[in-house]
């Protein structure tokens, strides 16, 4: 039985920075950290010979964001940039309360939008960038809403 998606993962080249961002100015709290060298269990489960990283588990609400920053082997980065409609896993979408408010701080902290938010009357919605590129959503949904916060977290 599939109990639904637990977390997303970012791999990056700066750790630091990319944590700096999702916990210090998003506001994830992180749950765990984690680092490996030279783990055949690891790099047999992930399909990586000779593998070696750190990790940082984020939550927020009842989603995880797992991110990640490999010593070995190298990466780097695609030959171009994902856009939204290219193939493969291509954004988060971040629950806020104040769009607008939101849309401001994360830009002064380093985040980039498209546009300003869109309102659609029960969702308000802009699509943007966090410091490493990747695509972030920000989204504010009205309480009666079906996709609202405290609805898809019961607990919340």
């Amino acid at each position: 039985m599939i109990r639904g998606i637990h977390h997303a993962a970012l791999c990056t080249d700066d750790l630091d920075r990319l944590l700096g961002f999702y916990r210090d100015v998003v506001g994830f709290e992180e749950v765990a950290r984690s680092e490996w060298e030279a783990t055949p269990r690891i790099d047999e489960i992930i399909g990586v010979p000779g593998s070696s990283a750190r990790q940082v588990m984020l939550k927020a609400g009842g989603a995880y964001l797992e991110l990640f920053q490999y010593r070995a082997p190298e990466g780097g980065r695609p030959t171009g940039s994902m856009r939204p409609f290219d193939r493969g896993y291509t954004h988060i979408c971040l629950d806020v309360v104040d769009i607008k408010a939101e849309h401001a701080r994360l830009t002064a902290a380093g985040a980039s939008f498209n546009c300003v938010p869109g309102d659609f009357g029960a969702i308000k919605a802009v699509y943007g960038r966090d410091p490493d590129g990747n695509i972030i959503e920000i989204q504010e949904t009205a309480p009666d809403h079906a996709f609202a916060y405290e609805k898809v977290n019961p607990r919340a």
